[in-house]
């Protein structure tokens, strides 16, 4: 979500729904501030972590009741090919776009998909 003016040059657009979201969340301050933070990925193990909690995100939001309901993550699509082709079970969890240093070792994709399911539960 950007809260950048950007209607008819009203500067004032985005100010009401800072200020609904800091009283619901019942802090004070800039938007952003301190609100969100950011961690270097710097295993294999981090970034599974990390893929586990972006694929998590709607079930823990309610949005979905497990990753095959989701939207639009990783972990629907992964299960979707599992679906349609058995034999990915057994494949390595394929690697990640754009990112060069890490492989991910030791882990199957139908094993990825149980894990993220699991702890969804």
């Amino acid at each position: 979500m950007s809260l950048t003016p950007t209607l008819a040059g009203n500067s004032n657009q985005p100010e009401p729904i800072a200020r609904r979201t800091n009283e619901e969340d019942k802090v004070t301050g800039r938007f952003w501030e301190g609100r969100f933070g950011r961690q270097a990925l710097l295993s294999e193990k981090s970034i599974l972590a990390a893929m586990a909690y972006v694929d998590l995100n709607p079930v823990r939001a309610k949005i979905a009741s497990n990753i095959a309901t989701s939207r639009y993550t990783s972990a629907k699509m992964r299960n979707q090919q599992l679906l349609k082709n058995s034999e990915r079970e057994n494949q390595p969890l394929m690697p990640l776009v754009g990112v060069h240093s890490f492989n991910l070792p030791g882990i199957l994709e139908a094993y990825y998909i149980e894990l993220v399911d699991f702890t969804g539960r």
